[in-house]
């Protein structure tokens, strides 16, 4: 069963989707550039442009990301982030760019793996966060994150800034900090804003950056 994404994240009932597993780790609220080649993957492009449609990215922990056997499919992390396309183009014939951002997390269920090779998850949807203010103590995280987002430039960055937002911090650390992908899949099954920003404090602090 295929659900709007707003209705699916206001009842919280399991819902289709198709998947994406990545080497990458999509926060909700980031943004995330592809390039896809593969003919399963430039369909599923196309039919979530058509339908309004999001998909899910889900951090690959064994396999390829690239034309996997269809009887060897990747393995990946149950927990995942909704992408939704908001930008587009093709290039040249068979390659299609595509601009997304990162939507809510949500919890595969089940899976298939279709003919073409694209996977297909039942996924329940994770509630968001509840919102909490930045707390002081926090502060010097934000301040080196608008450093950050200075320096990497608008394009890369989200153009809404919510450093007054712990959870917002916690996800624009998470996703910019050179962590090991499988400690930014913690962060992102994290579901605490609080815990979530003192680890990140800890790390920064044993490097020096705060």
């Amino acid at each position: 069963m295929k659900w709007p994404f707003g209705q699916a994240a206001a009842t919280r009932q399991p819902f289709s989707m198709a998947l994406f597993p990545l080497s990458t780790v999509l926060f909700p609220g980031g943004l995330l550039p592809l390039k896809i080649f593969e003919q399963r993957y430039i369909d599923m492009a196309k039919t979530c442009l058509k339908d309004g449609l999001p998909f899910g990215v889900c951090l690959l922990t064994r396999g390829a990301e690239v034309a996997p056997a269809r009887d060897s499919p990747p393995e990946f992390a149950r927990i995942g982030t909704q992408a939704r396309i908001v930008d587009f183009d093709m290039p040249q014939l068979g390659i299609l760019h595509v601009a997304t951002r990162g939507e809510i997390r949500f919890q595969v269920q089940h899976h298939v793996v279709e003919d073409s090779g694209l996977v297909r998850g039942d996924v329940t949807p994770i509630a968001a966060e509840a919102p909490l203010a930045l707390a002081e103590n926090f502060a010097p995280l934000a301040n080196l994150l608008e450093l950050i987002a200075a320096r990497v430039g608008p394009q890369n960055f989200p153009v809404e800034r919510e450093y007054g937002d712990a959870s917002w911090v916690g996800y624009r650390l998470a996703e910019v900090l050179p962590l090991p992908l499988h400690i930014k899949q913690s962060m992102l099954e994290i579901n605490d804003a609080e815990v979530r920003l003192k680890v990140l404090q800890q790390f920064l602090s044993q490097h020096g950056l705060v």
